[in-house]
């Protein structure tokens, strides 16, 4: 496969490109991504990819401007140079939230991410639970949306072998059914927090529907942005009773007040992935814990090599 495919990666997520790259059993390709004085961003593919399968691994989180503008030059630098397939492997899909009109004279953001990605050259995008699923109907190419549910089901399952003692909570009503699949699979109960939100990054909780006295209660979500959600869902847990809290979710975005949040909150511990990466956060508290979704997306690019079927990864 080392001869036919090709790895390369920007600055947004190199430590899980290099684990992604192990996984696979190929070297991280050789490219300069960097900016000129005036911040412009300059790309130069060190390595020859005629005729190659190419894949460009970019988490468009934080900056999220910067790390999609390198994306997009990479994959027109690659396309230039005669690239055969490019496959663009963004773990953590940045605008995903901004899939639909809330308000008059509002734009659809992830659809005009799709639209640069697929101009500037994208044969395909795999990404990892992305925020709204029909975001792949924005594509006229295959997109291939990840779970991390085995990997966080696998720890889950390791770290609670009794079903019994345990509740899966949604913390609003979009949630719910990603929620029931894990508590499915934990063979669990489930609890859902009905939220009402008052303006973007602001969340009121209302009522719980479910009972999670005397259990460990465990809320899932796809993301943790400022962590507003999490830490009054967990508010709400604990005045209903849940005798621990934790809390799961695929991307770590971790913004604004989110550490501090997590930090005073009746939080016992976090479960992200490493779709985003964390940097100086993960010394902030020690609260959290992060899974790598490298092997994941490893298979994932390996079956696309090799035309193998991805969907049997999650049944």
């Amino acid at each position: 496969m080392e001869d036919k495919i090709k790895v390369f990666c920007g600055n947004s997520n190199p430590v899980l490109a290099e684990k992604i790259c192990k996984s696979l059993g190929v070297p991280l390709g050789s490219a300069k991504v960097k900016t000129f004085s005036d911040g412009e961003i300059m790309v130069e593919i060190g390595e020859n990819v005629r005729g190659r399968d190419v894949y460009l691994i970019q988490s468009t989180c934080a900056p999220t401007n910067n790390n999609l503008m390198e994306l997009l030059i990479m994959m027109d630098a690659v396309k230039r140079a005669s690239a055969a397939t490019i496959t663009a492997v963004i773990p953590y899909y940045g605008y995903a939230r901004q899939d639909r009109k809330v308000a008059p004279r509002t734009p659809i953001s992830s659809k005009l991410v799709a639209d640069l990605l697929t101009t500037s050259g994208a044969d395909r995008v795999v990404t990892v639970d992305l925020h709204a699923g029909q975001i792949q109907g924005f594509f006229n190419i295959p997109v291939d949306n990840l779970y991390a549910a085995p990997v966080i089901l696998s720890h889950l399952k390791s770290r609670f072998p009794d079903s019994n003692e345990i509740v899966m909570v949604s913390p609003d009503a979009g949630g719910t059914e990603r929620a029931r699949a894990f508590a499915k699979r934990l063979g669990c109960t489930l609890a859902i927090i009905d939220k009402r939100r008052t303006g973007p990054n602001v969340a009121e909780v209302m009522h719980l529907i479910g009972e999670v006295r005397d259990k460990t209660a465990i809320i899932l979500d796809d993301m943790i942005d400022t962590a507003g959600t999490l830490t009054q869902a967990a508010k709400a847990l604990k005045s209903h009773g849940a005798r621990a809290i934790h809390a799961c979710a695929t991307h770590g975005v971790l913004s604004g007040p989110a550490i501090d949040r997590i930090n005073s909150s009746d939080i016992e511990e976090l479960i992200i992935t490493d779709t985003v990466p964390l940097g100086d956060k993960s010394l902030q508290s020690n609260k959290i814990k992060v899974l790598t979704s490298a092997e994941l997306l490893a298979e994932a690019i390996r079956r696309i090599h090799e035309d193998e079927s991805v969907s049997s990864l999650f049944v």
